[in-house]
């Protein structure tokens, strides 16, 4: 049984990258992981392939467990996995609840790289796996501290994932895109901490792209002539000039 493995598949990005893998891939199964079933239900209509939903909460080990009871019982090739689940909030670190920072970090790496552990028997030469990063990956960011540096650790861990896989023939590729508007957005932003947005674009762009740069076997997949301009200032320009800049354009001192 030839599958794909997508998190966040409930919304955002997550759903995108179901619709696209249904578009583009002749697969049997796509197992879609995220808390709300009935939006996980709601792609089985949407869907030519037959849809497999796991209503997890990955930042709870016993699903972990579950899933690689899952895939022990089932013994699939896992042609494509997908982590797309993640959140972050914008604000200043000190006026925020501990228990949500971390929050962040077991979501965006931990759970992540536990599910690049468990699905790696599961995969071989062809097969893919795509992590979701950020525009934040490159460079620190204030006021989106803990959710930039948790995204500065999904590029190096797939930088470094997709290197130590090169022999095997499995691509590693990461997402780092820009401003987004998804439900993400709505958990993030609580407060007016963060004001400046140079530009937006949609999931689908996002995604239509990612699908693009995946049949190239890029390591990375950008959106957008600005964003990849930026990143290549970032990583010529001293971090203090790029803090202050960002601070600036949020009017921060």
């Amino acid at each position: 049984m030839k599958i794909a493995v997508i998190t966040g598949a409930s919304s955002g990005m997550g759903r995108e990258f179901v619709l696209a893998i249904d578009r583009d891939y002749a697969l049997d199964e796509l197992w879609v992981i995220a808390r709300r079933e009935d939006r996980l239900a709601q792609l089985r209509s949407e869907c030519r392939t037959a849809v497999r939903v796991l209503p997890w909460d990955l930042t709870d080990p016993e699903n972990l467990v579950l899933f690689k009871k899952l895939l022990e019982t089932e013994q699939p090739q896992i042609h494509l996995l997908v982590n797309a689940a993640g959140y972050g909030l914008f604000g200043t670190f000190g006026e925020m609840e501990l228990e949500n920072q971390l929050g962040i970090i077991d979501l965006n790496d931990k759970a992540l790289t536990a599910m690049c552990l468990l699905s790696l028997p599961y995969m071989q030469q062809g097969d893919s796996i795509v992590n979701l990063g950020s525009n934040s990956s490159w460079q620190p960011v204030p006021y989106l501290t803990v959710y930039a540096a948790s995204k500065a650790y999904v590029l190096s861990f797939s930088r470094a994932l997709g290197r130590e896989l090169k022999s095997s023939g499995i691509h590693v590729m990461c997402v780092c895109p820009g401003w987004i508007r998804t439900e993400f957005m709505d958990r993030a932003v609580h407060d007016d901490t963060i004001s400046y947005y140079d530009r937006w674009y949609t999931a689908r762009q996002v995604i239509d792209q990612a699908m693009k740069d995946l049949k190239k076997k890029k390591k990375v997949s950008i959106l957008g002539a600005p964003v990849r301009r930026q990143v290549r200032l970032v990583k010529h320009l001293p971090v203090d000039l790029v803090m202050n800049t960002w601070c600036k354009q949020q009017k921060k001192d």
